[in-house]
């Protein structure tokens, strides 16, 4: 089945032609990024904008890059939550008009749920595109087996969790605050160090000292304890993760976590902030894997190629830590048509009625 994926979630215009949940035909995304920068964030208005001027070039172009004619396309998978409702609006509306003038099936997705699907995808000459370090490598050659756990971080989200199936999660921590890629934006912001904050800190932190710093880790200790599933006493916030406490220390309180009494440099406070923003995601994630007894790890989302995560996730011998190639961690059509091909092959349909929804419950937790 020949899948058209379209993904508009906030400022990714994308679309991608995918056969049979796997292989990758084309996959088109189209950046907003320099119409952004100046703002050093997302303007909700100029996301929409740009994706109802491109969206239609941007289709038009993954079906010519897959060599293929509109009456070639089976099925439409598209994004309609989470993210910024104008531009989900955007992608779902071409999907549906799109569906309906072909009189063939679309299924509108969960593209968190996506960016989990993303190291099952290959290439059209049958290569895996799994991206683990090199150390890992024998990884890129297994399949990925149920149950994983999953991290999913972006500038939206930063959820851990249970994965049973393509569309089956059990969410076990998540922000009580802002997410991992919404602090790297906003600590970038405040220093005026570029756009996307993500990348551009995870460039600087190279030429950085990381123990110039001492940013605190958070406490989430409030809320008690529950029973885990072995019988043990778990608490309640060990799988959970805050980036608050970080975020003000390094803007507001930022000579008080100074180790050096040397001149520090930007590049300072970049590696010393990731360093710690890294830290905190994986004290979070090692707690699940221990307690859950996985070993499996898939992660996804833009904060997925930061290279310091990437390279302690893979560092944990114990552990089969996944990633997806850099251009699958961001937003892209590509995972959206392959799970959409999944709920399609199982019988399930959109109806035009479908709706954008910008947030899902579970994805954000309340502390304590």
């Amino acid at each position: 089945m020949l899948v058209l994926g379209i993904e508009t979630s906030c400022d990714e215009c994308s679309a991608a032609i995918v056969a049979d949940g796997k292989t990758i035909l084309s996959n088109i995304i189209a950046t907003q990024i320099p119409y952004h920068a100046p703002w050093n964030g997302v303007v909700p208005e100029i996301a929409s904008r740009k994706h109802t001027e491109w969206i239609y070039t941007v289709v038009k172009e993954a079906i010519d890059k897959a060599q293929l004619r509109v009456t070639d396309i089976e099925a439409v998978a598209v994004t309609n939550r989470p993210g910024l409702l104008g531009s989900l609006i955007v992608g779902l509306s071409f999907a549906k008009a799109f569906a309906w003038a072909r009189n063939i099936p679309f299924i509108a997705v969960d593209h968190m749920l996506a960016h989990l699907y993303a190291p099952r995808l290959q290439t059209d000459n049958g290569e895996q595109v799994t991206d683990s370090e090199e150390h890992t490598a024998e990884n890129k050659k297994q399949s990925v087996e149920y149950p994983f756990l999953g991290l999913l971080v972006s500038g939206g989200h930063t959820i851990i969790c249970r994965v049973d199936n393509f569309d089956d999660i059990t969410v076990l921590g998540t922000t009580i605050d802002d997410a991992a890629g919404e602090a790297f934006d906003k600590i970038a912001k405040h220093y005026n160090f570029g756009y996307p904050g993500g990348a551009v800190i995870d460039k600087m932190a190279r030429n950085g000292d990381d123990s110039a710093f001492n940013f605190p880790m958070p406490s989430l200790h409030k809320g008690g304890f529950t029973e885990g599933s072995d019988g043990r006493n778990i608490q309640c916030h060990r799988y959970d993760v805050s980036y608050s406490g970080i975020k003000n220390a390094c803007i507001n309180q930022l000579d008080n976590f100074k180790i050096k009494k040397t001149e520090h440099t930007n590049e300072d406070i970049a590696a010393s902030f990731q360093k710690t923003a890294v830290n905190i995601l994986l004290r979070a994630l090692l707690n699940a894997a221990e307690d859950k007894g996985l070993t499996t790890i898939v992660a996804g989302g833009g904060v997925a190629a930061n290279s310091l995560l990437r390279e302690k996730l893979a560092g944990q011998k114990h552990l089969k830590c996944v990633f997806p190639p850099l251009e699958l961690c961001g937003d892209n059509a590509a995972m959206v048509a392959g799970i959409g091909y999944h709920y399609l092959a199982r019988g399930d349909k959109s109806t035009l009625n479908a709706t954008a929804q910008a947030r899902v419950e579970g994805f954000k937790k309340k502390y304590p």
